[in-house]
C-alpha cells in the first residue's frame, strides 16, 4: 500500500470490531511479520517500558529483536488482554490464526498483504523522514549483509528506533481530510 493511502486505511481499519484488526494494526503499527505479531506472548512484552522483546527462536535471523511500542500498540494490547490466554491475540484454539489478518484484508477488499505493510513503513521512513538507513533497517529486523559492517554493529539503535516508531505511529494517525469540507476559494472558469 502506497504510505500516502496508510491514514485512511488505519482510520477504517479501527471501525472493525474484531481481534484480526487489532492485529493487524499492531503489526502496522511495530512493522513487524506476521508470524511474530500472532505467536507473541503476554511474557514478551512489558507495558510499563513499552517494549516487546521477541526472542532469537521466534525472529527470521535468529537473533532477539526489542520493538519499542508506541502508545497506540501499548492501547492495543491493553485492550486486548485475556485472562486465559499466554497470547496477545487469542483464537479460539490458542493464538490468532495466520490466516486471519489476510482474510480480514479480504473482507475489507484490500488487494495488499500483510507482510507488505512493512514496505509501506520502509517507504515512508526513506521517504518522508530523516532517520539513518540504519535505523530504519533495524526497525525491520532486517540482517545487515555487509559481513564486515556487522561485525562491528553491536547496539540496536534501540532511543532512535524508539523515536522513529513513534513518528510512524503518529504519522498512521494523521487525520484524514474530508472532501466535503473543502471549499474552492476561487472559482476557475
Amino acid at each position: 500500500m502506497p504510505y500516502a493511502q496508510l491514514p485512511a486505511f488505519i482510520a477504517t481499519l479501527r471501525k472493525r470490531e474484531a481481534t484480526a484488526a487489532l492485529a493487524l494494526e499492531f503489526a502496522i503499527l511495530t512493522a513487524a511479520r506476521s508470524g511474530e505479531v500472532i505467536s507473541a506472548t503476554w511474557a514478551e512484552v512489558d507495558l510499563i517500558k513499552a517494549v516487546w522483546t521477541i526472542p532469537a527462536s521466534r525472529m527470521k535471523a535468529g537473533k532477539e529483536h526489542r520493538v519499542p511500542l508506541s502508545p497506540r500498540a501499548v492501547a492495543i494490547l491493553e485492550a486486548t488482554k485475556p485472562v486465559d490466554s499466554p497470547f496477545l491475540f487469542a483464537g479460539n484454539r490458542g493464538n490468532l490464526s495466520l490466516m486471519a489478518m489476510t482474510m480480514l484484508l479480504r473482507r475489507m477488499k484490500a488487494d495488499i498483504t500483510v507482510h507488505g505493510f512493512r514496505s509501506t513503513f520502509r517507504d515512508w521512513s526513506a521517504e518522508c523522514t530523516g532517520y539513518a538507513h540504519e535505523v530504519c533497517e533495524m526497525a525491520l529486523a532486517h540482517v545487515i549483509g555487509n559481513k564486515a559492517e556487522a561485525a562491528y554493529r553491536r547496539g540496536d539503535l534501540f532511543d532512535k528506533r524508539r523515536r522513529l516508531m513513534a513518528d510512524w505511529a503518529a504519522y498512521c494517525e494523521t487525520p484524514v481530510g474530508n472532501a466535503d469540507n473543502v471549499k474552492a476559494i476561487r472559482r476557475v472558469a
